[in-house]
């Protein structure tokens, strides 16, 4: 799962992030290295700052909508009075929490949000033989355990969670590297990460629903 952290308080920027390392998270600083990042990349959840240097966060957020984009966005803001909120609220954001606040609590949250835009508002995903439990980050095959790495369980929710769509190998690539990803001269590593994940899924006893789209990418087809 991708994050993006806008955040100009570079203590409590790093501290998020620390804190969070479940997530590939990535730190925008101002306006206008976060203005930059939404326009190219896509994330699962967006931490936003309102008042950051350059511009209003607001702003941001109404870009995001404008553009019909599904990142989630929870507000994180000194500005704490009930307007704030409202105004945060009703122009789209899926949450906003008061500084400060606690670090758990602010993971739990992401969780409440990738959760209800991703997978159903479940904590529990039923997959013809596979369960995963996305609280204990936990896969099963027909009642058994499968082990995957960190990287290969974030391809499987990527995948859970844009099924049925082709999704380029530019994306995975994002999914997995952040930022980084364009530093890559190929994607060496993605094709890598999917051929153990496909690999440990079948000699589990699941099917074998993820399909190379030639040229294109792969698709979660169920």
């Amino acid at each position: 799962m991708k994050l993006l952290v806008i955040e100009d308080e570079k203590e409590l920027a790093n501290d998020i992030v620390s804190y969070l390392a479940d997530y590939t998270c990535e730190i925008a600083a101002n306006y206008t290295q976060a203005l930059e990042k939404v326009e190219i990349y896509t994330y699962d959840c967006i931490l936003l700052d309102l008042t950051l240097p350059g511009g209003d966060g607001l702003r941001l957020l109404n870009v995001l909508k404008r553009e019909k984009r599904n990142d989630g966005v929870i507000i994180i803001s000194a500005r704490n009075a009930i307007e704030d909120k409202i105004i945060g609220l009703t122009n789209g954001a899926d949450d906003y929490i008061g500084k400060p606040f606690h670090l758990p609590e602010l993971a739990a949250r992401i969780y409440s949000v990738i959760r209800r835009k991703q997978f159903s508002n479940s904590n529990i995903l039923d997959l013809n033989e596979m369960r995963v439990d996305l609280l204990s980050r936990k896969v099963f095959v027909a009642g058994a355990e499968v082990l995957l790495t960190k990287k290969e369980l974030d391809l499987l929710l990527y995948f859970i969670g844009n099924k049925n769509k082709v999704i380029s190998k530019g994306a995975l690539a994002e999914h997995l590297s952040g930022d980084m990803a364009d530093m890559f001269d190929s994607h060496a590593f993605v094709y890598a990460h999917i051929k153990n994940l496909k690999r440990k899924l079948i000699e589990a006893g699941y099917g074998n629903y993820l399909k190379n789209v030639y040229g294109t990418g792969y698709k979660w087809e169920i």
